[in-house]
């Protein structure tokens, strides 16, 4: 019988397999922007958290099987077949067959790329910060290919279409989403509220 994770055992579990810093921010921020969106969309906040939280869950213990090892990993641990799953479909046509079909995979899919692209415009930004990143610098960044070239901008793009979202709508929800964990991501740089 499946147990449903809780946020501290599944925080347990990733720092058990994840022992880079960066990994972990990149775990956190997505974990946010998960939550921020499952309660625009009126979803169950903690479960997508707790899937944006693990989505890269085998990624530095196994590069070569990530998106596959993670299956193993979570079915030793007990965990219900939709976490699975949508951990599993955020690697779709990049190293997972498992096509993102539930709104929470979709937003998932869409924004773990995209954190990347918000994080790196964010740290170029004269104070460092997300508290100050806009859509109109991340939009002037997206253009730029050169810039933080390891971002699938298609698959960005292809996660809004999922959705039904326009693209600029997924970006600023994304930013505001990392904001809520500014500190705990390292991105409040030298923000000074006005």
């Amino acid at each position: 019988m499946a147990k449903v994770p809780t946020r501290e055992e599944a925080f347990e579990l990733l720092k058990r397999y994840t022992k880079s810093e960066n990994l972990i921010k990149h775990a956190l921020a997505v974990e946010s922007v998960m939550r921020h969106f499952a309660r625009l969309f009126g979803e169950d906040e903690e479960k997508w958290g707790i899937v944006g939280l693990v989505h890269d869950l085998d990624y530095e213990m196994y590069p070569e099987q990530h998106c596959k090892k993670v299956r193993e990993i979570l079915e030793q641990e007990g965990w219900p077949e939709d976490y699975i799953k949508a951990v599993q479909s955020h690697g779709w046509k990049l190293c997972s067959d498992v096509e993102p079909t539930e709104r929470m995979e979709k937003v998932l899919y869409a924004v773990d790329e995209l954190t990347g692209l918000v994080t790196a415009t964010a740290l170029m930004r004269p104070d460092k910060s997300i508290m100050s990143t806009t859509l109109q610098s991340v939009k002037k960044k997206w253009k730029q290919k050169s810039f933080a070239a390891g971002v699938n901008r298609e698959v960005i793009e292809e996660g809004a279409k999922m959705l039904g979202m326009d693209l600029d709508r997924v970006i600023e929800e994304t930013i505001k989403g990392m904001q809520k964990v500014a500190g705990e991501i390292g991105l409040l740089g030298d923000f000074k509220a006005e």
